[in-house]
């Protein structure tokens, strides 16, 4: 409701009183939306700063400014000098205008997010605030005025539609009608009220700053909780710009924080609960060494050639079926599975040196958020969002020349495109780091970071291959090939096309392109 015909007679009226008669001795602009009017007299100095964001429009009376030494610009420089002879208020408008004299004047044009100042002299526009509004120029200071005959009668004849007769109630007003259903009560005992709650904030006693459907409102009417309470509309207008300010502020960056924070946390949940269920699978089913095992005690029951054999299983004294390599003898079948073994047991503890990482980090972001509700200044929302500059990190991440997928704890990152393959090979991949490209075809090269000297599991080097693969001209194949290879065997002469590099030394494995990674993410 700051930006209120009724708001702004009051406010004329107190203005009147203030700045009739002083001199305007500064008239300046520090921000792209924020003009500061400096007025004096042998009584003291008066400010105005008109702050016209898109997005909140206000006035206020600050007791002092201070201007800077940088980044400041004068602006309406005819108005400098120039003393104020009068303030005029437009009839059913947000609209007022200082008088100077020589026939100048000043239009505050407070209509939210399209407000502006307008320079005119002689009746006519010259000069805008805001040059994004040139329609601006064509306002007539004689033609702003809007007489309605505001009577029970023409109520009527509108059969009840107020905002016909009183169309500068503004939304605060219209929400409060809401609130007691007014178009619900016989059209007498809305009239009634309506001209009640008219006639209260054509004379205001007091000037709220009030609390009302979690939004913070200036009123000229009780409503909602009091957060001030003042006698002068300049100093009730003033103490809503700061409480909204400051409150909104807070409001504001606690629900992004909140909304980001409860997203880290989800995440990490979902990984905590993905990564537990795949351990149980894993520790479900019997072990490669327990397998390898029950082979290595059977050799003489396993037919040459076999795909498969049933056999007793002494762990559990029931009978089991393994698979098996047709083309091996049953001694090299059980040494693949004690080597399976040893890389299951690795990858298994990964698995839960990621699923023990995740929950301190599921600690910390509950603790993050316990401080995020807590937080009731400005001083301590700031201090959240350098601890949380989640934002900035998405903005660097946009940037980089590849996409990064994780797997079992490894990082595997994916060239966009041939000069970013270039890049993530290049600028990106370590030495150890491991390289991976389909074979003989363009596509994108995908590197596996290393973790602190450990091995790449098997199923991790799978996965990056299937992404090479999937990312590559053979996408619709059913198996492909892919190279394997340390970063530190691939390099690039001069003078090749961007993507083109030369592999000192590879090995090459089958895989089937697979988008696995998406199916992750919908499991998530």
């Amino acid at each position: 409701m700051h930006n209120n015909y009724y708001v702004f007679r009051q406010l004329s009226k107190e203005l009147e009183a203030k700045i009739s008669k002083t001199e305007l001795l500064a008239c300046f602009s520090q921000s792209r939306d924020e003009l500061i009017l400096g007025f004096s007299n042998v009584s003291g100095d008066f400010y105005i700063k008109a702050s016209l964001l898109p997005e909140f429009s206000c006035l206020s009376f600050p007791n002092q400014f201070a201007r800077t030494k940088s980044n400041s610009v004068d602006l309406f420089p005819e108005f400098i000098g120039r003393k104020v002879e009068s303030i005029q208020q437009f009839e059913n408008e947000r609209c007022f205008a200082i008088h100077f004299e020589d026939n100048y004047a000043l239009l505050f044009k407070m209509h939210g997010n399209r407000s502006n100042i307008i320079g005119f002299e002689s009746e006519k526009a010259f000069e805008l605030f805001r040059n994004s509004f040139p329609q601006d120029l064509e306002l007539q200071l004689n033609e702003l005025d809007r007489p309605i005959d505001q009577v029970k009668e023409a109520f009527f004849q509108f059969d009840g539609n107020y905002q016909k007769l009183f169309p500068t109630f503004g939304k605060l007003i219209k929400q409060y009608f809401q609130s007691i259903r007014l178009n619900e009560k016989e059209l007498e005992e809305q009239w009634e009220i309506i001209s009640l709650l008219e006639s209260d904030i054509r004379n205001p006693n007091k000037f709220y700053t009030i609390l009302w459907n979690d939004e913070i409102h200036f009123s000229l009417f009780k409503l909602g909780d009091i957060i001030k309470e003042e006698d002068s509309c300049l100093e009730g207008i003033t103490q809503f710009y700061y409480t909204y300010s400051k409150e909104n502020f807070i409001r504001k960056e606690k629900k992004r924080l909140a909304k980001q924070l409860e997203k880290q946390r989800n995440q990490s949940i979902n990984y905590i609960k993905k990564s537990n269920q795949k351990l149980e699978e894993v520790l479900e089913k019997p072990g490669y060494n327990q397998l390898a095992d029950i082979l290595m005690a059977n050799m003489h029951q396993i037919p040459p050639h076999a795909k498969e054999v049933e056999l007793f299983n002494f762990y559990t004294n029931q009978n089991i079926i393994i698979p098996l390599k047709s083309h091996l003898s049953p001694q090299k079948n059980a040494e693949n599975l004690y080597r399976k073994s040893k890389n299951q047991k690795i990858e298994l503890e990964q698995l839960e040196a990621s699923i023990k990482q995740k929950e301190l980090e599921l600690k910390e972001v509950e603790h993050k958020l316990s401080d995020v509700n807590a937080a009731e200044d400005i001083k301590s929302i700031k201090k959240l969002i350098k601890q949380n500059p989640q934002k900035e990190r998405a903005q660097v991440e946009l940037k980089v020349p590849y996409k990064k997928f994780e797997y079992a704890g490894f990082t595997i990152l994916v060239g966009k495109g041939a000069r970013e393959n270039d890049e993530l090979t290049l600028k990106f991949a370590k030495k150890n780091d491991l390289w991976l490209h389909a074979k003989d075809v363009t596509g994108s090269h995908v590197v596996i970071k290393q973790q602190s000297s450990k091995p790449f599991p098997p199923l991790v080097v799978e996965k990056a291959a299937q992404a090479a693969a999937f990312y590559s001209k053979r996408k619709s194949d059913s198996l492909s090939p892919v190279i394997v290879t340390p970063k530190k065997y691939v390099r690039k002469p001069k003078g090749l096309p961007p993507g083109l590099v030369h592999v000192d030394k590879e090995d090459t494995i089958l895989v089937k392109p697979e988008a696995w990674w998406i199916e992750t993410t919908k499991k998530n």
